[in-house]
């Protein structure tokens, strides 16, 4: 079998990384696609994830997005065209779907955040599959042109699928002299291009404040683009680390003391890790960090001076595992 799968962002690596491995064990053939945006193309190095380059993001404006939706589009239909494809799959690339339905291919497409409505009004009314977490109501998906039978739901989290085989790297922390006598805390910064995170958060910089200048902190700032990277770094605070590219983020959560957080993804791969985390998301919570809440595995964050930075030890016993044969499935009922 033909597979095709298109990234268009960093997490989308992970997500397909041993769904990949899963699908060349059982002899199927697979090529990637991928937009150069934030460290995507960087990721796919790293995990030795060979990929064709086509299209980069279209900045913050509305006609940049317009513009680069159509250019890209017209660059993956005539990319696809003569690769006769048996499948196509995609964690909320609305461009694999579109084409994917102008050339006749059955598509998937997953995602785990049900507010981008743009995107969902395009990618989901285009796949033949919608697979969505089960925490998402079905209701707020059927805007979207998403109702079972179209829409399957799977158990829990995402990231517990896919960092299932996940151990953490014990030299991560090599690269940067960190003190482990003080707290280690991760920060992730917002997704400030995202047309469904339009206006600035206004804690984010509050946080940056309070971790940059305490004492007892050493803050590891993962940056999502080079503006947010030169920002973080100018700030001059003495306790901030700013990798200079992508790194291993996951083994970096797991070696770390809390994690705070304004987008989703790294929210949740710490919560699959069992690591406490907070969430200075600005946007509208979807269900799933609402139904962490209320578990009590993500904590809202309103002042920074509230942050527990207390060491943790061992949390391995809050971590959840889930067998990715089960998301590869119900991605590939596309074909049913």
């Amino acid at each position: 079998m033909k597979v095709w799968i298109d990234m268009t962002a960093s997490a989308h690596v992970l997500v397909f990384r041993p769904l990949i491995a899963l699908l060349h064990a059982r002899g199927d053939e697979v090529q990637v696609t991928a937009r150069e945006y934030a460290q995507t193309l960087q990721l796919l190095e790293l995990h030795g994830i060979e990929a064709e380059v086509i299209g980069r993001h279209g900045g913050r404006s509305r006609l940049g997005k317009a513009q680069s939706l159509g250019s890209r589009l017209r660059a993956l239909r005539s990319w696809a065209r003569e690769r006769e494809f048996d499948v196509a799959l995609a964690h909320g690339s609305h461009e694999l779907t579109m084409t994917a339905r102008r050339l006749g291919v059955p598509s998937t497409t997953t995602f785990d955040y049900e507010f981008a409505w743009l995107q969902h009004q395009l990618g989901c009314r285009a796949a033949t599959r919608v697979v969505t977490p089960d925490a998402i109501p079905p209701e707020r998906l059927a805007r979207y042109d998403a109702e079972p039978p179209k829409l399957v739901q799977y158990p829990g989290l995402k990231e517990e699928y896919y960092l299932a085989d996940f151990e953490p790297d014990a030299t991560v922390l090599q690269d940067w002299t960190i003190d482990r006598n003080r707290t280690l805390v991760v920060v992730r910064t917002p997704p400030d291009v995202s047309l469904y995170h339009r206006r600035s958060n206004p804690l984010f910089p509050q946080v940056l404040a309070f971790l940059g200048s305490h004492e007892g902190v050493c803050a590891v700032v993962l940056p999502r683009t080079e503006e947010q990277r030169d920002y973080v770094r100018g700030l001059g605070l003495p306790s901030l680390i700013v990798p200079e590219r992508a790194v291993d983020a996951q083994s970096l959560i797991a070696r770390s003391d809390l994690v705070v957080s304004a987008g989703g993804t790294m929210n949740r791969e710490a919560a699959a890790l069992g690591v406490p985390v907070y969430t200075t998301y600005g946007g509208r919570l979807g269900g799933v960090d609402e139904a962490l809440i209320r578990d009590g595995r993500l904590r809202p964050l309103t002042d920074p001076r509230a942050l527990d930075l207390t060491r943790r030890g061992d949390a391995s016993s809050g971590r959840v595992r889930r067998e990715p044969a089960l998301m590869l499935e119900l991605l590939l009922s596309a074909l049913d």
